[in-house]
């Protein structure tokens, strides 16, 4: 469908990957805050629609953004996986996600590549811990430092946000790592690329509230245990992995 759309089209230098399910009231202004150059590097969005019921598709196809729609839902890590796969095969060097919902700014995304444009990092993650959350549930607030702190602890590698919906990375990183989560996949793709050996980096980001709709991670206490699940998982089984392949 992508193919057929729009052909051998070029993402790189940075494509900025937007998963997307049932976003049609954010989508519009997520996109219009999207730079056109970030770091000295040319910036291309793509809208990865992951299936849903509503016009997001329509909405981000009618800004001129390069849209790839999924006939069904599979999750936010499936809907990601198919937009890493479609940068890489069209020549993107670099890589960066935020989410559609508005709670990230995509103005700020010069921030996370410098440390890639300067060498001094190959993933990038934006914390709000470091900068600013404007989100007013205390339970999730809570759980961001709970999560962090167990992150760091198994992986021994000091993380303050595992659950960021926007990062940055070198484009190849992403053929390094094993991604099997079609849900809750933030973890899988920090915990891996921490245990890959891959620089890591985290840079102050502000979360805002909402812009409208609501969350499609179900309710906090839900969220939590099947996002712990994920950690201690992907842990183990990346811990396994690199123990072979040494």
């Amino acid at each position: 469908m992508f193919d057929a759309t729009y052909g051998a089209v070029d993402l790189g230098e940075v494509c900025l990957v937007i998963p997307a399910y049932e976003e049609e009231h954010t989508i519009a202004e997520v996109l219009e805050r999207v730079p056109k150059h970030a770091a000295g590097l040319v910036v291309t969005p793509l809208v990865v629609v992951d299936g849903g019921h509503d016009r997001t598709a329509e909405v981000a196809a009618g800004t001129g953004t390069y849209t790839c729609v999924c006939a069904v839902n599979r999750g936010q890590g499936a809907a990601l996986r198919l937009g890493y796969r479609l940068a890489r095969e069209r020549g993107a060097a670099y890589i960066a996600i935020v989410d559609a919902d508005g709670q990230w700014d995509p103005a700020e995304l010069a921030v996370l590549l410098r440390p890639l444009v300067d060498g001094e990092a190959d993933f990038v993650q934006g914390s709000r811990q470091l900068g600013l959350a404007l989100n007013a549930d205390p339970v999730r607030a809570g759980g961001v430092r709970v999560f962090a702190g167990l992150v760091s602890l198994l992986t021994g590698t000091r993380v303050t946000d595992t659950s960021s919906g926007f990062r940055a990375f070198r484009a190849e990183v992403v053929d390094d790592l094993l991604l099997e989560q079609d849900q809750y996949q933030s973890s899988e793709l920090l915990i891996g690329v921490i245990l890959a050996g891959w620089r890591l980096a985290e840079c102050p980001v502000t979360m805002r509230a909402r812009i409208a709709g609501s969350t499609k991670k179900g309710g906090n206490l839900r969220y939590g245990t099947r996002y712990g699940r994920v950690v201690l998982h992907t842990w183990w089984r990346e811990r396994r992995r690199r123990q072979r392949e040494s």
